[in-house]
């Protein structure tokens, strides 16, 4: 573990001066990396960079490591055109390095499965949108399923190819990139005031979660103090986006199931959180709340009563319909060992969010790397154990208990005082790791800025881009008619992972 003591210590919305980061060789930044992994830290984030007019490409790393309670980055350096894969020793890194490899024309020597992630790669060597080599099971019982891109309803496009014998799943393989809009090339494209609109839309579900870590981003560089009303605010808004999200799903998984009163009355109380975040702002997903410096919009007396009052009741049906589920033999014997991720797959792949915390892996920004008004209020972590499809339910529940809970006490005690300041100039030559527990698991930004305070690269991680694969490996030996409801217990997006 001495390797990870070279690297820049960096705390969540607190920027590095880009002179501090240290460049390391090749051998010693992946010995790192697969140290502080076996260390139980995790990759937040790795990504290329290549400054303009410079053939060398350096690749950043950021490393979230629990025990410390602390953020470690550091970079190395590649020239020519490829660098040694680090996949084989720590799984939790394939797709960046695929992306790398697209997006840099960089070839990670030894990647095992090296494909293209959102098919970025530009000129003659460009491939058609989706048309890729898959992974194929040989063997004369044994048949192939392809599903998508194109699916029944209003549904964003993925493909997901299986690989079965009967019913059974051998290997499930997802492929996305259908929609890449190219949100983290535009965020660097000078165009500074419609980036918080770039983020409010980034993941449409999770307008909150993305717009409070590029502010939170934004307001490190700039060393702006949020107001604690503010703060208060925006934790609120982040916990009824959990509420809203979270009580879809439950009724999602019900409906899966055939199981229609818990389906159609969270249905409707799905839209009764989205309404009480109208409440804060005159928007149901929350845009133009969070803006850099604080908050858009203000609660007055009235309102506050309004919302607590709302709230209480919705927390009390939401719990009546999903006793319904837990007291239903038939529903519990579809969701239980249905799906299971193993908390060592989980470790592998760097799994986040509730999808992670039903195999029993305790991790939560909140808690691990607080920031905002989680400074000062703490909400239990919720874990489960079997992760099937059950836990992941379950888990969703026990956040809406606790995310209710919270709420209704920030509401008592919101603080008076102002709801925005001005954001100062833009700190040059640093950079800043921001990191967001949304609903679905941590978001994590990560900011490099030039010498002027501009952003001269921007990565986005949202928690689908490593919860898909997780969804893949949840499907290994499982009925192949489980697999929508093993997709609605994870309920990734496409978007957040094409961005």
């Amino acid at each position: 573990m001495t390797s990870i003591l070279q690297w820049a210590v960096a705390r969540n919305g607190t920027p590095l001066a880009r002179s501090d980061i240290p460049l390391l060789d090749g051998e010693t930044f992946r010995d790192s990396i697969v140290d502080a992994v076996a260390d139980d830290g995790k990759v937040a984030a790795l990504f290329g960079h290549r400054t303009e007019g410079d053939a060398s490409v350096d690749l950043y790393a950021v490393l979230a490591c629990r025990d410390a309670a602390v953020l470690r980055v550091a970079r190395t350096r590649v020239n020519g055109t490829g660098f040694p894969s680090l996949t084989p020793r720590c799984t939790q890194v394939h797709l960046f390095e695929r992306e790398i490899a697209e997006g840099f024309d960089l070839i990670p020597e030894g990647h095992p499965w090296l494909k293209p992630v959102r098919f970025l790669r530009t000129g003659s060597s460009a491939p058609l949108i989706g048309v890729t080599n898959y992974y194929r099971v040989e063997g004369e019982e044994v048949h192939e399923v392809a599903v998508g891109p194109v699916h029944a309803g209003v549904i964003e496009p993925g493909h997901f190819r299986f690989q079965c014998h009967g019913e059974q799943v051998f290997h499930l393989e997802i492929s996305l990139g259908y929609q890449h809009r190219g949100v983290e090339r535009a965020i660097v494209s000078g165009l500074p005031l419609r980036a918080i609109h770039y983020m409010e839309t980034l993941a449409g579900d999770t307008t909150i979660g993305h717009a409070t870590a590029y502010c939170q981003a934004l307001e490190g560089l700039c060393g702006c103090a949020v107001p604690a009303r503010a703060q208060i605010l925006r934790g609120i808004a982040l916990e009824l986006e959990r509420l809203a999200n979270h009580t879809g799903d439950l009724g999602a998984l019900a409906g899966d199931v055939g199981f229609l009163p818990t389906a159609s009355y969270c249905g409707r109380l799905r839209g009764d959180f989205l309404n009480m975040t109208a409440i804060l702002c005159g928007n149901r997903f929350g845009r133009g709340l969070i803006r850099p410096g604080g908050v858009g919009y203000d609660l007055d007396a009235k309102s506050v009563s309004d919302l607590r009052d709302r709230l209480a009741l919705a927390l009390r049906d939401v719990g009546n319909a999903v006793q319904l589920l837990w007291n239903s033999p038939s529903v519990m014997s579809r969701f239980s060992e249905t799906g299971r991720v193993s908390l060592e797959t989980c470790r592998q792949l760097g799994m986040v969010g509730p999808a992670a915390r039903a195999s029993g892996m305790e991790a939560d920004v909140r808690q691990d790397f607080p920031s905002g008004i989680f400074r000062f209020a703490q909400i239990p972590v919720s874990t489960g154990a079997e992760g099937d499809v059950f836990e992941r339910a379950h888990i969703r529940w026990m956040e809406i208990q606790r995310s209710g809970e919270f709420i209704l006490e920030q509401l008592k005690m919101l603080a008076e005082g102002s709801i925005r300041v001005d954001p100062a100039s833009v700190a040059g030559d640093s950079l800043v790791v921001s990191l967001v527990e949304a609903w679905r698991g941590a978001v994590c930004h990560v900011g490099l800025t030039d010498s002027a305070g501009r952003w001269s690269a921007y990565k986005v991680v949202d928690p689908s881009f490593f919860n898909w694969t997780g969804l893949a490996m949840a499907l290994r030996n499982q009925q192949i008619s489980d697999f929508p409801l093993c997709n609605k217990s994870f309920n990734l997006s496409y978007c957040g992972h094409d961005l």
